[in-house]
């Protein structure tokens, strides 16, 4: 089985980028051949920054490593070191119709939060495609809002297949129900696009007066609290014990304890959580050698994948004989 995913390179790594995608992908990198890759053409829709964006997929490459991506059994790379997912791109969008795309709620969704209505937004989902297809995937693990452009994946792959014979294979979701949508400071879905992350290497204080400030209703603190769609609960069911939670939710029902306390046991169980994480990426800062060669060999392994892929694609559709 073949395990696709990319996540990326738009800022500091987030709770939403580590249950959402990361933890996901690093346990699944167990059950298969594993892909996974930095996908910085993806960034250049919202990043025009060129020294921003090489940071942004260094730190990330790092930070992945940290959380335990294993080189040895996972092939990482950045997505424009395979050109073959350009080329695969512009094929796709031939026979992908206008429809399919403009039903693709990311693109309202962005746009309507102010980003510049490109064609390379609008045509996301096609690069998506291409990123998925180009190396034969079996699974690919994303959350619940980039089910749909999974679909349009299949869809696509579905339309050439019926043009010109069976050329792809057709990939599953992979989608965890507990942590496919986490929490931001504001109670939305968490994003860098709409400025609530929880970043989970920053330093302490700014961990902490990150945490003190998620937004909360105006409950005394001797009534019970709102459980459905709490935020704190929400964020410190992924971080701390079952047990804690529990407590932490029993707490919230007979009332009694202030958003204030809750908060400070959400930021004490997320600094406890990802402990290991910083030291192992306080190692890796000091090998910077070690995430280039990193890079260097998933690329190769990508490119090698790519091209027996586009052998085929190319005879296919008449590009080659």
């Amino acid at each position: 089985m073949r395990i696709l995913s990319g996540i990326q390179p738009s800022g500091k790594l987030h709770l939403g980028n580590y249950f959402g995608m990361m933890r996901p992908a690093i346990e699944l990198q167990e059950e298969g051949e594993a892909f996974y890759f930095i996908a910085d053409l993806h960034a250049l829709t919202t990043v025009r920054d060129p020294t921003a964006l090489r940071e942004y997929s260094r730190e990330l490459a790092i930070d992945f490593l940290a959380c335990g991506l294993d080189p040895s059994r996972a092939c990482f790379f950045r997505q424009s070191d395979v050109p073959a997912v350009t080329e695969l791109a512009w094929i796709l969008s031939t026979v992908t119709p206008m429809g399919l795309l403009e039903r693709c709620h990311s693109y309202k969704d962005k746009t309507s939060r102010g980003f510049a209505a490109s064609h390379g937004l609008f045509a996301y989902p096609v690069l998506m495609a291409a990123d998925i297809l180009l190396y034969e995937s079996d699974l690919v693990p994303v959350g619940r809002d980039q089910k749909q452009h999974l679909e349009v994946t299949r869809d696509i792959a579905i339309k050439i297949n019926e043009l010109y014979g069976e050329v792809f294979k057709l990939p599953e979701p992979s989608i965890r129900g507990d942590a496919a949508t986490v929490p931001g400071l504001d109670g939305a879905k968490m994003s860098k696009s709409y400025g609530n992350t929880i970043e989970i290497f920053e330093d302490e204080k700014t961990l902490r007066k990150k945490i003190m400030g998620i937004q909360t209703d105006s409950t005394p603190v001797e009534a019970p609290k709102p459980t459905d769609d709490s935020t704190i609960l929400g964020l410190y069911k992924l971080v701390a014990s079952p047990g804690e939670y529990a407590s932490m939710a029993e707490a919230f029902r007979v009332g009694g304890t202030g958003y204030g306390d809750f908060k400070k046991a959400l930021f004490a169980a997320a600094w406890r959580h990802f402990g290991p994480m910083r030291e192992k990426r306080e190692a890796i800062l000091a090998d910077p050698a070690f995430v280039d060669a990193v890079l260097r060999e998933g690329a190769a392994k990508a490119n090698t994948i790519a091209e027996k892929v586009m052998a085929r694609v190319r005879k296919a559709v008449g590009l080659a004989g």
